[in-house]
């Protein structure tokens, strides 16, 4: 089977009439961008919240924040989408429900997939944030306590920013899967990236050179994250006392 090479296409105009194919890849790169940062930041403070939980001495907080981490980090991504998307509306109250489902594409599209990410990767960021404080020394603590500082207090302006220093690295990763797990969101009708690559295959029958644009974009975008990542942990860096973790292995 001969396969007919056409990297014109990308200059070629959509049957939807809203630009070139290429314009789509750009406008589904938005949404991507769009998806994954409003995601990371639900992610990010409910990990936070979630996280610190874990650790607390408090039974009751430990096993909600135990529960929580199980519940999204064992249920497939996949499985999650589809019912953010279609069985959320049904459990809502009729009302709220209805006004859910009447929501104009892409919006109907995309606030579920946010959602679903946001929730699904703060699992994963608790178990971060958990290994972080878990980390530190127990004097920090201590010492926190010794100044009269409330365990808030101590969380706060002790632990949690030495701790974010600690897991910065395996932080950049999570927010790289979940750049990559923004795919997912095609599913449910977002034109996202990968949505967006789909579509132009399938209008136009480029199937590598959709996808080839796709994972240029993807990798142009990964290592944008990366660049700055290394920046960030430069910039916060305790002079010290990053490199005596990495030498100690960790503890």
């Amino acid at each position: 089977m001969h396969y007919n090479w056409n990297w014109s296409i990308f200059f070629e105009m959509a049957p939807d009439g809203s630009g070139s194919y290429l314009d789509s890849l750009w406008r589904g790169l938005g949404w991507t961008v769009a998806t994954a940062l409003l995601a990371w930041a639900l992610a990010l403070s409910l990990g936070a919240v979630v996280g610190v939980m874990r650790t607390t001495e408090s039974k009751w907080a430990q096993r909600i924040g135990t529960c929580y981490v199980e519940l999204f980090r064992n249920i497939p991504l996949l499985v999650q989408m589809f019912l953010w998307y279609f069985v959320l509306p049904e459990l809502m109250p009729s009302a709220l429900g209805d006004e859910i489902k009447q929501m104009a594409p892409p919006w109907a599209m995309f606030w579920p997939a946010v959602l679903c990410l946001g929730f699904f990767t703060s699992s994963r960021v608790a178990e971060q944030v958990r290994a972080g404080i878990g980390a530190l020394p127990r004097g920090q603590r201590m010492a926190g306590t010794a100044l009269g500082l409330r365990p808030k207090q101590v969380y706060r302006y002790v632990l949690l920013p030495m701790a974010f220093r600690i897991i910065l690295p395996p932080l950049t990763s999570e927010f790289l899967n979940l750049i990559k797990n923004t795919s997912i969101a095609f599913t449910i009708g977002l034109l996202e990236l990968t949505g967006s690559a789909r579509s132009m295959q399938e209008f136009s029958f480029q199937v590598f050179e959709a996808f080839a644009g796709a994972t240029i974009l993807y990798f142009i975008l990964n290592i944008v994250v990366q660049l700055l990542a290394r920046l960030l942990e430069r910039r916060v860096s305790v002079p010290g006392f990053m490199g005596s973790r990495v030498d100690t292995g960790g503890h």
